[in-house]
This record gives C-alpha cells, structure tokens and sequence, in this order.
C-alpha cells in the first residue's frame, strides 16, 4: 500500500513539473519584456507626410519669405517637445534670429537676446540624450555645459554630425524644405541673420505671414553729391 501511495505522488509531481516549468519562463520572459519599444533603441520612422499627427509639426515662417516644417518626436524626447510646443504656442520664438550659423555644420536659434546666452523663464530640461543620429536636417537642443541646460534654443544641422550624438538632445527631423535651412544667413552672428518671422503648430493652421521687404538704405548728401558713376 506504502509503494502504492509513493508511486502516485510521483506520478503527481512529474505530471506537474512541465507546467511549473512552462510558468516559470513565461514569468521570466515577462519580467524581461521592456516596457518601452525606445528601451531596445526603436523608434517610429519619421513621417514626411504633413497631413499626418499635425499637432506634432512645428512650423517655422522665416524672413528669407520660406516656410519650413519640422516633424516632432516625442518618442525621441517627450519633454523637449513639449517645450519647444509650448513656446511655439507662446510666440517666444517669434521674431529671434538665426544667432550662431556655421556653414557645413548647424543653424542655431532660441534665443529672444540674439547673443547666445538667452532663454525663456522656464526651468532648464533634463537631458533625453537618445540614439538618434545628428543627420542633416535633424533638430537638436543647444545646451552650455551642463547635460541638463537645455531651454529655448535648437539648432537644425546641415550636414551629418554624429560626434554630437548622444550628447545633445536630438527631437524632430525638418520634413519640408531643407533649402530653405540651407539659405539662412551664415555668421556668428551674421551680418543680416536671418529671423524665425513666425513659429507655429501644423495644427494651428496659421497663415504664412507677410514680409516685409528689406529697407533700403538711406540716401544722405554725400550721396546727392556724388558725381555720377560712383
């Protein structure tokens, strides 16, 4: 009867060890399931079609009479788009200059005092340093020394740079018109910088505004008095 019993509790415990087996790497394999797809290093592709998640296209009007569309990434940096959103909503970058313009490199603007030390009255951004690669046309956040002084200012890169990855916040892709990024005035600053005339959301959908042409020079009595052909 003793060899009996023992032989059904045998039975009992192999018949139950596949099934503990099976829930204990099920439990592993969910335990090592990331949360995020960005935890593995991917990323939605970047969308160029400007009738697609308009709310997450900022749109710049600038004084070159061009308009540019930048497609925001909040998978990339949730909290440097939404800054950069809520400043675009603000009018902060309104009327702010292309400040710092390196030709075969970046064109940097953000800052209301045109000098490069400027900002908005926000707190500074923790950094959101991700994989993605400083390719021409990317949007990333300026910052001074310090990972986490990121605020106002971006810059948008001509040619790639991938020294500066992971080591600036990159968090939108212009997706309309780069010509019009390659015609912004070179400079540190430039003689005539070019100026963001209006900074918008697709979804807002404002006019391009109107620009003023250029003011011509003024005429003084030196010029009156100049002879003719000088």
């Amino acid at each position: 009867m003793l060899k009996a019993t023992f032989a059904l509790v045998t039975l009992a415990a192999l018949a139950a060890a596949p099934a503990q087996a099976i829930g204990s790497r099920k439990a592993s394999t969910e335990a090592a399931a990331p949360a995020d797809p960005a935890a593995l290093g991917v990323y939605t592709p970047v969308s160029f079609d400007m009738a697609q998640d308009r709310e997450n296209i900022l749109v710049l009007d600038l004084s070159n009479g061009q308009r540019v569309a930048i497609r925001l990434m909040p998978q990339w940096a949730p909290e440097h788009v939404a800054r950069v959103k809520l400043l675009a909503q603000q009018g902060f970058y309104n009327n702010v200059i292309f400040h710092r313009v390196i030709d075969g490199f970046m064109a940097q603007t953000g800052d209301p005092t045109g000098t490069g030390q400027g900002g908005s009255e926000l707190p500074d951004l923790k950094a959101e340093f991700n994989p993605q690669p400083h390719l021409r046309g990317t949007v990333s956040m300026a910052r001074a020394a310090s990972d986490d002084s990121a605020n106002s200012q971006f810059f948008i890169v001509f040619y790639p740079r991938f020294s500066l990855d992971k080591k600036y916040t990159a968090f939108g892709r212009v997706i309309e018109n780069m010509a019009a990024v390659d015609a912004i005035q070179r400079g540190e600053p430039p003689e005539n910088p070019t100026r963001i005339v209006q900074a918008s959301l697709a979804s807002e959908n404002k006019p391009a505004p109107a620009i003023a042409p250029p003011a011509a020079p003024a005429i003084t009595v030196d010029d009156l008095n100049r002879p003719q052909g000088q």
